[in-house]
């Protein structure tokens, strides 16, 4: 049992690969945004005295949310005819 795509469609094949490269750049673009975002928190951390790090709620609740973003883009894998054939027969055996 291999993993085979969805769709053998050249055109269907060409809109997910599309797919997928745009939600890469749209992940390094979150990744970026965390990234300035949070550096200039501490930096303001860092100008008005050090104290309690409070950036650490800003790093921590964003990094979670940037952290789903990565698995949705870099660890989810597409579906395949094989889950889609292991579905419909999970679905036929409760109907039987």
């Amino acid at each position: 049992m291999t993993d085979t795509p969805v769709t053998t469609d050249p055109a269907d094949a060409r809109a997910a690969a599309v797919k997928r490269l745009t939600a890469r750049r749209d992940f390094a673009a979150h990744l970026l945004c965390y990234v300035v975002f949070n550096a200039a928190l501490i930096v303001v951390w860092l100008v008005t005295g050090h104290g309690y790090f409070w950036p650490a709620w800003v790093l921590g609740a964003w990094g979670v949310g940037l952290a789903m973003h990565a698995w949705d883009v870099y660890g989810r894998r597409p579906i395949t005819e094989e889950d889609i054939r292991r579905e419909m027969n999970r679905q036929g055996a409760r109907r039987a």
